[in-house]
């Protein structure tokens, strides 16, 4: 994977612009562009989302991966939001096509499956970054994309979705939570909580309700809430 100051130096190069360009069109301090230019440090998302706008070239090409360089005039999310008062639901679709504050998109890492996403084998493995609203900057550290697989939350969450996912250890009865069985496993099901006993629940009626009473309950672990499930468009 090229690096950010590959990138930096080629699409400027491209677009015949210097450090002090980018500097006086983002606002970006000249000796921070200089640091970038030179493979001292890698701007955060802001930045990155700053210097790939002034250059007209994708964020995530920009970041080193292999990506198309061109920049979408705008891009569309498809958000389905959660309804914290009734986790089993979600809201109506909502179309965001305006322009975005920078300060709140940011690039989260997207894996495979849950158990590469949290650990639960070796696996360094990122298909890709999507952007993501967050207002929360603090948000960003704990936040991830999942590719989901299978149809058993259907028609909520459907096979090749992607679930934006806050890492958390507990979550309410009733939420829509990512779970590692025997610390390998990754699920994604609707948690409901007894005295002693947890039943993980798919939405999709032709698959069974996962019991598990007493000793049993020790084999699960939260990992995640899942807040939005996201299709670009």
């Amino acid at each position: 994977m090229a690096t950010f100051k590959d990138r930096l130096l080629e699409a400027m190069s491209l677009r015949n612009m210097k450090a002090i360009d980018i500097s006086e069109i983002t606002g970006i301090s000249k000796a921070r562009m200089s640091q970038y230019v030179n493979g001292v440090y890698t701007p955060k998302s802001k930045a990155t989302y700053e210097i790939a706008k002034a250059l007209n070239v994708s964020e995530t090409w920009l970041m080193g991966l292999d990506t198309p360089m061109t920049r979408k005039p705008h891009f569309e999310l498809n958000l389905r939001m959660f309804d914290k008062e009734s986790p089993g639901d979600i809201a109506e679709p909502s179309n965001i096509s305006n322009v975005i504050p920078a300060e709140n998109l940011h690039m989260i890492p997207v894996f495979a499956s849950v158990s590469a996403g949290f650990g639960a084998y070796a696996s360094d493995e990122i298909l890709e970054y999507i952007p993501t609203v967050l207002t929360n900057p603090y948000e960003a550290n704990i936040t991830l994309g999942i590719k989901v697989t299978g149809n058993s939350m259907y028609p909520k969450i459907e096979d090749g979705d992607t679930i934006v996912v806050r890492k958390q250890e507990s979550v309410d009865s009733g939420s829509i939570a990512v779970i590692l069985l025997d610390g390998e496993e990754g699920l994604v099901k609707k948690v409901k909580y007894g005295p002693d006993w947890i039943d993980l629940i798919s939405i999709n009626p032709e698959y069974p309700v996962k019991h598990f009473e007493g000793s049993e309950v020790q084999r699960l672990r939260v990992v995640g809430l899942v807040r939005q499930v996201i299709k670009m468009v």
